[in-house]
């Protein structure tokens, strides 16, 4: 056991203090007391509802008057037998509390004499910097896909004998994917979810995947800062970005089967205007590449305390890293990252803890950045090496229009060949697909106000009262146009 072994060799440090941060708290209980047997160790719990208990022997009772933090630290102060200390969700009682930090500091000051070695075991801990010298932190490590497939063929062994031998219905390539699907989860976690798919029906197919992906985000909660975007809109619901869908199709088996001549994709910039359908384009390369597809609100990154915007990005990179292979979406990405001397170096920090994950990831993450103002990004973020290219999502021109009326016409129960399709197409010139879409929808609205069936006059009509954003802001377009000219490939 690779934990088993960490923990032996942080406690031959003489590390007074050690800190677990795990939700499998009986996980770490048991491993901690098989190391207190074979060093012959006594293993003590302690709990704000139990008290101090010996937990290495049977029928062992607690220790008097040890319910409160500060009576249990000077109990172990006082005792003169080497233990083992496990102190479980100690964490509220070393936030604003010096007299609890204290006994710890003078604890671990006296381990040369003491030898005791106290284990703080929490889902999460800060450490105050009063101790944090005398620390060391350690994570229980992740069960391996060989063990996943274990655990999932346990649970589906307990299902058939719960139902007459009747043998859960699987094939391997699904059974592969759920296995791909649970890493990074606990094996407390993992089980759980493996159970939740074979309960219902018996059976682990390819259908099962989505609803697993929604429990495994759920249990992975990071609090608006990432989101994971369930319905991941299929490539031919795009219109145009022909010289994308190729490259991505170019590109699909080295990331998904790595074999060591080529390199693992990295990620792309689309720069484009407003509602040519950048964030449809990243949407659709998860569906496009079959993996979960997160998105990243790089704004909701930012907090007021020093420290804590770098730390939800970390949050959400480990949380990236956890769920891949994945595409991490970031929308928007001059919002969060452009350089500003307003933040106090915020922006500068997180560019900063952005390009080492980039450029240390050993993870299958795909990155798609979108963006409507590339001069506002920092030229070390969008270099070659950084990203595999930079697209530009263009307005569409006819041929792509008349696809995007067809498109929107279908996904609202229209039959596209009622409609004369090329008509609309020119009259919708300098038209992003956002805005031929809401003509659609506004004519709809109208339509069904007045009790009447769709036709051309009224998506005609629509267009005739819209002002374009190529329009309203045509010098900008013709500036992002130039700009890109020379230094970005069409995505068309």
């Amino acid at each position: 056991m690779p934990d088993l072994t960490d923990l032996e060799i942080i406690m031959h440090s003489k590390v007074p203090l050690i800190v677990i941060e795990t939700f499998e708290e009986p996980r770490a209980i048991e491993m901690i007391s098989r190391l207190g047997v074979k060093q012959s160790r006594p293993v003590f719990l302690w709990s704000i509802t139990e008290g101090l208990k010996r937990i290495d022997l049977e029928h062992s009772v607690a220790e008097r008057l040890t319910n409160e933090p500060d009576a249990t630290l000077t109990h172990i102060k006082g005792t003169g037998r080497a233990g083992i200390y496990i102190l479980c969700d100690f964490h509220p009682f070393l936030q604003d509390n010096p007299k609890n930090v204290r006994l710890l500091k003078e604890i671990a000051m006296r381990h040369e004499q003491l030898h005791h070695s106290v284990i703080l075991l929490s889902h999460a801990l800060a450490i105050p910097p009063e101790i944090k010298r005398y620390c060391a932190q350690m994570e229980l490590a992740l069960p391996s896909d060989e063990e996943l497939l274990h655990l999932v063929r346990e649970e589906a062994a307990l299902w058939s004998n719960r139902n007459h031998g009747q043998k859960v219905k699987t094939d391997s390539r699904t059974l592969d994917k759920l296995v791909a699907n649970l890493r990074g989860m606990t094996y407390s976690d993992a089980r759980r979810l493996a159970r939740g798919v074979i309960v219902d029906d018996g059976a682990i197919t390819h259908t099962d995947l989505p609803d697993l992906n929604r429990a495994k985000f759920s249990l992975l909660d990071m609090g608006g800062v990432l989101g994971f975007e369930y319905d991941t809109a299929d490539f031919a619901d795009v219109g145009g970005l022909q010289g994308l869908k190729r490259w991505l199709q170019q590109r699909r088996d080295a990331f998904h089967q790595p074999d060591g001549k080529l390199d693992s994709p990295k990620g792309i910039l689309l720069l484009g205007v407003q509602g040519s359908g950048k964030s449809l384009a990243a949407k659709a390369v998860a569906g496009l590449w079959g993996v979960p597809l997160l998105r990243m609100d790089v704004g909701a990154l930012y907090n007021k305390f020093i420290g804590e915007s770098e730390k939800n990005l970390r949050d959400a990179l480990k949380m990236a890293d956890t769920l891949a292979p994945c595409v991490l979406w970031l929308d928007e990405i001059e919002k969060g990252l452009a350089s500003d001397d307003s933040d106090n170096g915020t922006s500068r920090r997180l560019l900063g803890t952005l390009l080492t994950w980039m450029a240390e990831r050993k993870t299958p993450v795909f990155i798609v950045a979108t963006s409507n103002d590339i001069t506002r990004l920092p030229p070390e973020l969008v270099r070659k090496g950084r990203l595999d290219e930079i697209f530009f999502v263009d307005l569409p021109d006819a041929a792509i229009r008349r696809d995007i009326f067809a498109i929107h016409l279908r996904k609202r129960l229209q039959n596209p060949d009622l409609f004369e399709l090329d008509l609309l197409a020119r009259a919708s010139d300098g038209f992003s697909g956002a805005e031929i879409e809401q003509a659609i929808v506004s004519s709809l609205y109208r339509c069904a106000a007045e009790n009447l069936e769709l036709d051309n006059q009224h998506i005609l009509h629509e267009i005739a009262v819209t002002r374009p954003l190529s329009v309203v802001m045509a010098e900008k377009l013709a500036q992002l146009r130039l700009w890109a000219t020379d230094r970005t490939v069409p995505a068309n």
